[in-house]
This record gives C-alpha cells, sequence and structure tokens, in this order.
C-alpha cells in the first residue's frame, strides 16, 4: 500500500515573524556560550558597582575622586553603582557578535536562510531576542545593583526618587541591551568573530580616546556622537557640555543601531551565505 504525498505545504507550515523569533530563541538558549555571556555580564556589573560602592562608601573618600581601573572617570554615588557599565559593554556586545558571526563560522546560517528566503526576518528576529532577552535580565540587574550600592553608600547615597536618576538606571539597562544590538549588527555585517569584536572594541573603547587626542574645534563636534558618548548622555544625571542631552543620546544612539542594521539586511540580502 502506498500513501500519496500531500501536493501542496500545509497552511500552518508558513514562515511567520513569531516563529522566526521562536527559531531565534532556541538557538539563543540552546547555546552556552551566550548564557554565559550573559549571566558574566550581570556577575561583572553587579560586581563592580557594588565594589566601585563600597570603595566610595570609606569615610576618606570625597564624591569626584578618580575611580580604580575599570570604573567610571570620577566617583559619585549615581556613577560608582553602576560603573560596571564599562566591562560589562564588552560582554554583552560579544554576545551580540557571536549570535551573528557565530552562524557564519559554524555554516549553519545557511539551514537558517534556506528555511526563511526572504532573509531579513532572521536578522530580525536574532535584534528581537537579543534585545528583548537583555533588558529582561538587565533592567531588574541594574536596578538592583542600585538600589545596593546605596544601601552601601548610606548617607553619601541618593534615591530612585531624585531626578533624573530612575532615568539614567534604567537608560544603563537600555544602553547595554542597545550594546547588545550593536555587536549583533556588526557580527551581522562582517561576517567574522575576529573583525567584529575587533571594531566592537575599537568603536566603543578606541575611537573615543582618539578623538580626544584630535583639536578641540574637531573633538567637540565629533566626540558627542560616538555611541559610547551617546550612552553617557542618557546614563548621567549631571549636564555637560561635552554630552548631548539624554533625549538626543538615545535618539543618536539608536541612529547608529539603524544604520549599521539597514547594511546588515542589504549585504544579507545581496551576498550568499
Amino acid at each position: 500500500m502506498t500513501t500519496a504525498l500531500p501536493t501542496t505545504v500545509p497552511t500552518d507550515a508558513r514562515v511567520t515573524g513569531p516563529r522566526v523569533v521562536r527559531a531565534e530563541w532556541i538557538k539563543f538558549r540552546s547555546l552556552r556560550s551566550t548564557l554565559i555571556l550573559l549571566a558574566a555580564t550581570v556577575v561583572v556589573f553587579a560586581a563592580l558597582g557594588l565594589g566601585f560602592s563600597a570603595f566610595l562608601s570609606d569615610a576618606t573618600i570625597e564624591p569626584g575622586t578618580p575611580a580604580p581601573p575599570g570604573g567610571p572617570s570620577s566617583l559619585d554615588p549615581l556613577g560608582a553603582s553602576l560603573g560596571g557599565v564599562n566591562l560589562a559593554q564588552l560582554l554583552i556586545g560579544t554576545l551580540g557578535v557571536l549570535l551573528a558571526a557565530g552562524e557564519y563560522s559554524t555554516g549553519m546560517i545557511r539551514s537558517s536562510l534556506a528555511a526563511v528566503p526572504r532573509r531579513w526576518p532572521v536578522l530580525a528576529g536574532k535584534v528581537a531576542v537579543v534585545a528583548g532577552v537583555s533588558l529582561a535580565v538587565l533592567v531588574p540587574a541594574t536596578l538592583l545593583t542600585f538600589l545596593g550600592g546605596q544601601a552601601i553608600l548610606g548617607d553619601k547615597g541618593i534615591s530612585l526618587g531624585d531626578d533624573g536618576v530612575l532615568r539614567a538606571v534604567l537608560g544603563t539597562a537600555g544602553y547595554l541591551a542597545g550594546v547588545g544590538v550593536l555587536g549583533l549588527a556588526l557580527g551581522s555585517l562582517l561576517r567574522s568573530v575576529a573583525g567584529a569584536l575587533t571594531s566592537l572594541v575599537a568603536l566603543l573603547l578606541v575611537v573615543p580616546g582618539v578623538v580626544s587626542l584630535l583639536p578641540e574645534s574637531w573633538s567637540e563636534v565629533i566626540s558627542p556622537y560616538l555611541p559610547s558618548n551617546a550612552g553617557q548622555a542618557f546614563m548621567s544625571i549631571g549636564s555637560s557640555s561635552d554630552l548631548l542631552s539624554p533625549g538626543a543620546g538615545a535618539a543618536v544612539l539608536a541612529a547608529w543601531l539603524v544604520v549599521l542594521l539597514g547594511g546588515a539586511v542589504a549585504l544579507l540580502r545581496r551576498r550568499d551565505a
């Protein structure tokens, strides 16, 4: 006895946005490296933030004192408790790079694109997973780290209800999630883990230092629009002539992501995997 094969694809087998996101979520939670990097991001951020807060709580240390290596440029109650962002951004950015470029190094991207012929939904699904998971984990992590840091600081601390503090704390979680998407975009553009990681570190750490060495008339124009400095604009509560306003900083960081992801989509549709 023979069974006739169906001549049409069942309607429940269609490629849909939610299904693509679900597939990317399965990839995300199936990779040990992504879970380790996400956990490491939280641990490093919290440990450094609490450590800097303990350092500042010393009666002989005054706000504005330069931070230990790896911390903010100077310590204040907010900057101390959120000081782990400098190292945490490299970990979450690496997660994004591996999630994109790692598929090209293993060849798994061919299977993904074969299942989703339009291609761009694959990248959109990755963005949704990285941004969603990062925010779900980092929003409570930043809030708890801030509250723990202020508890350590005691009388030197500030309140979450003070002007601009809640925005800065949530902005820190948003910035780290944005860096994760930035790493994803670079990984999709360059298709090389080494190349994307090098570009990420250069963009976040090296380029701002190089720009600061330029003539002041140039650095004042360029510096505020770099991703890390744009993020600093909405992660701090003090106004500075060197930084954009919080809203403008968020818009500039979003523009970086849109441009890089747009380039990644264009190359994804043109180039073979």
